[in-house]
């Protein structure tokens, strides 16, 4: 016997509460979608900044124009640094792990605001 709920199976309101979360979920999900992209974009206009992150001083990067090579190459960042959080360190105070660095101090010198510094650790990673 089908167990119901107001005149409905409770297979047939499964179903229903899908059908009303799916475009919902969806439509989000595109908004999401589009915001990351454009945080990505902004955080790569941001690393290839002379004025602001300008990581293509010292790090090759793909699509990057005159980058320098003196610091590694941006690339393959996942695995790298397969926890975020470990790299927005990195970027924020490089001197935390080596106290000779020639890289900026991004963070701990207020050269990204927090905001900018998550938008080029976010594009970073996707490198």
């Amino acid at each position: 016997m089908i167990k119901t709920i107001r005149g409905l199976s409770v297979s047939g309101t499964l179903v229903l509460i899908a059908a009303l979360l799916s475009p919902a979920s969806s439509a989000v999900s595109a908004e999401q979608k589009t915001a990351k992209g454009s945080d990505l974009e902004q955080g790569k206009k941001l690393a290839f900044s002379r004025k602001k992150g300008n990581c293509l001083a010292c790090h090759m990067i793909k699509d990057g124009v005159s980058p320098g090579n003196i610091a590694p190459p941006l690339l393959m960042m996942k695995s790298r640094f397969p926890d975020k959080k470990v790299l927005r360190a990195q970027i924020w105070d490089a001197s935390k792990r080596n106290p000779e660095t020639a890289m900026p101090l991004f963070g701990k010198y207020e050269v990204l605001t927090g905001d900018e510094l998550d938008k080029v650790v976010d594009f970073i990673y996707s490198l």
